[in-house]
């Protein structure tokens, strides 16, 4: 790959600190190989402005949960014959059987068009027990028929977590970690909470009323928070150099985990004329034409990354903008053009 301009990606993202559009942030961009170029910008946490953002800084990383420990665990269940992408779920999950959602596949919730309903607040629909939500999200009527339409929403992951933890009967901590993180050599990727001598190392995101303070090594998405920490949803915490071995690994896969006709499958369209189009969990980045071949997935907190298997190239960038606000609007023009100068894209 051509190494973009390290001066251009970090005067955009200095801009983004002065703007306060996030405290900090930390990125780099990379290949097969590895790391080709990375840097930080901007505070930690602005409440200690003596201390700069570092490139080890743990980040609440919120829906690249939703890659990191989904769509990869899913990937080495469908590689190893134990999903079938297309079958309905209630040919082979006793647990939905019976139930609306028994008509939807795997293939539907990867692509957002199995029809599950919208509405996603869990405790005001299900309350606080684990079971009680589970029973309800798996068994509540769909939205629409599956196949009708994408339309975006967290259940999705959220089911295909409860899917993966029956088909490997393991759960999605134990399964995310074994099957994708500890054989990539991701040392600091766990769903929180994180253990207490590396909260220090962590960027705060919201604030928490009922503690007066800014959450840290604490999922901000309260889902994950209502079921443990961990779910499919958000709750994975992680770093730069992890999601660097990640996108490394989709590069030059390796049997050690999800393998390349996965990710091939996942990088592409699977979603016909619907709009707007996605791969697998993946979908194309906003501001490119599918010829440009560049895939993305965000976080909420501020967090993103990119892969282009036609460049061989890929790219990171973990901000705490949550730490501000919840506007996307500031962050995603920072994202666009980041993406423009790391691909050499006309904006």
């Amino acid at each position: 790959m051509t190494t973009p301009s390290t001066a251009r990606i970090e005067d955009l993202l200095q801009t983004g600190v002065r703007e306060k559009v996030y405290p900090g942030a930390v990125w780099a961009v990379g290949d097969a190989d590895g790391i080709r170029a990375s840097g930080t910008v901007g505070l930690l946490d602005p409440d200690r402005p003596d201390e700069p953002m570092r490139l080890d800084t743990v980040f609440d990383v919120a829906s690249l949960t939703k890659i990191l420990a989904i769509w990869s665990t899913i990937g080495t269940l469908v590689e190893e014959g134990k999903l079938d992408l297309h079958s309905p779920l209630g040919t082979f999950w006793d647990e939905v059987a019976g139930h609306p959602l028994a008509r939807a596949t795997a293939h539907h919730l990867l692509t957002h068009t199995a029809g599950l309903p919208l509405r996603a607040n869990l405790k005001n629909l299900y309350g606080t027990d684990p079971q009680d939500i589970r029973d309800g999200v798996l068994h509540e009527a769909l939205h629409r028929p599956p196949g009708e339409a994408i339309e975006y929403t967290d259940r999705a992951a959220l089911i295909l977590g409860y899917l993966a933890e029956h088909l490997s009967c393991q759960s999605l901590d134990h399964l995310a970690a074994s099957r994708i993180w500890a054989p990539l050599g991701m040392a600091e990727t766990r769903f929180g909470p994180v253990p207490t001598d590396t909260i220090a190392r962590c960027a705060p995101t919201e604030n928490d009323e009922e503690a007066g303070t800014h959450l840290k090594g604490t999922a901000h998405d309260f889902s994950a928070r209502l079921l443990g920490g961990a779910c499919g949803i958000a709750g994975v915490f992680s770093t730069l150099a992890d999601l660097s071995r990640f996108l490394q690994h989709m590069l030059a896969p390796t049997q050690a985990a999800f393998g390349p006709t996965w990710i091939a499958d996942s990088l592409r369209i699977r979603t016909g004329e619907l709009t707007p189009a996605r791969g697998l969990f993946w979908h194309p980045a906003a501001g490119t034409k599918l010829r440009d071949d560049v895939w993305v997935h965000y976080g909420f907190t501020g967090t993103g990354m990119w892969i282009s298997p036609k460049q061989q190239s890929w790219a990171a960038l973990l901000t705490n903008k949550l730490f501000f606000t919840r506007d996307r609007e500031p962050l995603s023009a920072v994202r666009g053009r980041f993406r423009e100068l790391v691909f050499s894209i006309a904006g």
